[in-house]
């Protein structure tokens, strides 16, 4: 059980580096206040952000969350300690 510990604690420091990294990269959500507040929040940029690359952050966000919170649970089972 050690070296698989070892493994997974490795793979959860990983998760929560590049999921820092990742929330750093990110655009604040005060940004756009200018645009919507001109009325050129439905633009096209607007309409297709999932597919720019802040909507694939967000995405890559959400999914390295799940992970951390996941591996976080693992992480603390007490099988680890046997």
């Amino acid at each position: 059980m050690g070296a698989l510990h070892t493994v997974v604690m490795v793979f959860y420091i990983l998760v929560c580096v590049v999921l820092t990294i990742i929330v750093l990269m990110q655009e604040g959500k005060n940004a756009g206040l200018s645009g919507s507040i001109s009325g050129a929040a439905e633009t096209y940029w607007g309409k297709n952000k999932a597919r720019s690359m802040e909507g694939k952050l967000v995405v890559l966000t959400r999914v390295l969350a799940a992970v951390f919170i996941i591996l976080s649970v693992v992480l603390n089972m007490p099988f680890w300690t046997k």
